[in-house]
């Protein structure tokens, strides 16, 4: 799961994603309104972290736009208000969640981890691909009725292309989606999950388009 942080508190964004990526999420941060509007409008993102008090665009505007725009992301929004027309005012602007701050880490992991599930219910948590049946809700793969199992990397890696059957995925979607857009280690993990993939699953359920990315082929 990916996940963006919006917060101008520099501090407590470093302390959030530091421990969501602990939790084996992939997280990035921002720090401004316009920044925030832009990455989750381009970005493939799981739930938005949303502070209301931002530089540049405040977060109900922010919000407001995402859903203007038809992005139907998750968004958790984050204030150090405590009103209640302050949180109708969030709700109204299509926030799915609202959380005051100071907040407990912990309630704040249970809210996002309620958000996905909800997600999660509205779409189909089980992906066919040919022989492989990838059930994302438990986290479970079968080919030919068969339980292949996998690290937890190595399932990230299969949903990334499972989402998207036949289609070109390329390194740098599946890096910033399974790790995260700040990533500096070495590009070629993906090669090593792929043909650990291929070990696992039969050397012709992934395909390689040379200069492109790689396809989870349809007729495996």
């Amino acid at each position: 799961m990916r996940l963006l942080i919006v917060e101008d508190e520099k501090r407590l964004a470093a302390s959030l994603a530091g421990g969501l990526r602990a939790e084996g999420f992939a997280v990035d941060v921002v720090h401004d309104g316009l920044e925030g509007l832009h990455r989750a409008s381009e970005g493939c993102y799981d739930l938005v972290v949303l502070d209301i008090m931002l530089p540049g665009l405040n977060g109900y505007r922010v919000c407001a736009r995402l859903r203007a725009a038809g992005n139907d992301v998750p968004i958790l929004m984050l204030t150090a208000k405590d009103g209640e027309y302050d949180q109708a005012e969030g709700l109204d602007t299509g926030a799915d969640d609202y959380l005051t701050k100071p907040f407990s880490y912990v309630v704040l992991l249970a809210r996002i981890r309620a958000l996905l599930r909800r997600r999660a219910r509205q779409a189909s948590p089980v992906l066919e691909v040919g022989a492989l049946r990838i059930d994302t809700a438990a986290r479970r793969v079968h080919r030919e009725g068969e339980e292949v199992p996998l690290t937890a990397k190595e399932f990230e890696v299969l949903e990334q292309l499972a989402t998207r059957p036949g289609e070109v995925v390329s390194k740098t979607e599946i890096i910033e989606h399974v790790w995260d857009f700040a990533y500096d280690g070495d590009p070629n993990i993906v090669e090593v999950y792929i043909s650990a993939l291929r070990r696992k699953l039969g050397p012709s359920t992934i395909g390689t388009v040379r200069g492109a990315g790689y396809r989870l082929v349809a007729d495996v």
